[in-house]
């Protein structure tokens, strides 16, 4: 088990006076990036420790004091702080740039880089299926924070059309300079299945407890069929929406390649080494049995 510790809690112990990687968020007790990168630096023999802190808001003045220690060597940054760190760190990537988050920070010649790797890791597992993709319609569920990451992955592998599904759907601001954006209701979404390759749900609908929700209705599942379905979801690692798709055929892929592939690019992006890719998913299968 992941050990959490809150940041003054952190300060206090002896693995804040040796190197460190961070994970930080609140609350952070789901995060299996812990178990990932450490695993990664006992496997390159890395002399560092990779740890998760809760961290509440009071103290992030006194953390962002934190980045400049020598023992400091990175950090991933998950919810709800992806927003405000972008305004820490002195460079960001272009995909953070676009994204207006960064999930990680990296330092190069005593400056803070912030990155976002969560678009790479969203189209590590769809490189394979390019042919069906470029060129074609995505049908996306949902419109909140994940949706971005998923619009700026879908412009680069040549998606000509993106469909977002939103219960409010006059509410959302995605669009794009690229490609054609449209946002419809969930009554909406069925007249455009024609011509999609793909689905992706971006919501939390299906996610471990409430494992019984779907971002579509049971009348709907035939309409996933032959499709590309994808769900970002990696707990539980066959969700619903997933199930719905595989009784009609469909292609599908769960969220735990995107996590691992997201948490690959961090630790290339901080040790120029990648994840041993097998022993890491099957670690992480086993965790989440």
């Amino acid at each position: 088990m992941t050990m959490i510790l809150s940041f003054n809690e952190f300060k206090k112990s002896e693995y804040s006076r040796n190197p460190h990687f961070l994970v930080i968020g609140n609350p952070i007790g789901h995060s299996l990036s812990p178990l990932m990168h450490q695993a990664a630096l006992d496997f390159h023999d890395i002399n560092a420790q990779y740890h998760a802190v809760d961290l509440a808001q009071a103290d992030i003045t006194d953390f962002i004091g934190w980045l400049n220690r020598d023992e400091f060597l990175g950090c991933n940054i998950t919810i709800p702080y992806k927003n405000q760190f972008i305004k820490v760190v002195d460079h960001i990537d272009s995909y953070s740039s676009e994204a207006g988050v960064i999930n990680t920070i990296a330092k190069s010649d005593h400056k803070l880089i912030g990155h976002n790797t969560d678009i790479h890791g969203f189209t590590s597992p769809l490189l394979q299926y390019i042919d069906q993709i470029e060129g074609g319609r995505v049908i996306v569920f949902g419109t909140g924070g994940a949706a971005k990451a998923v619009k700026i992955g879908l412009e680069d592998l040549g998606v000509e059309e993106i469909i977002f599904v939103s219960r409010t759907p006059e509410k959302s601001n995605l669009n794009s300079d690229h490609i054609w954006v449209e946002t419809v209701s969930y009554d909406q979404w069925q007249s455009y299945v024609d011509e999609t390759s793909m689905f992706v749900n971006t919501t939390p609908l299906g996610m471990s407890p409430n494992i019984g929700r779907s971002p579509i209705s049971e009348f709907d599942g035939k309409l996933l069929g032959k499709k590309i379905c994808y769900d970002l979801i990696y707990n539980p690692i066959q969700t619903k929406f997933l199930k719905q798709a595989d009784e009609f055929g469909a292609i599908t892929i769960n969220g735990l390649d995107m996590l691992i592939m997201q948490g690959n690019r961090s630790f290339e992006i901080w040790t120029g080494k990648t994840f041993p890719l097998d022993r890491i998913k099957k670690l992480l299968i086993n965790t989440l049995k």
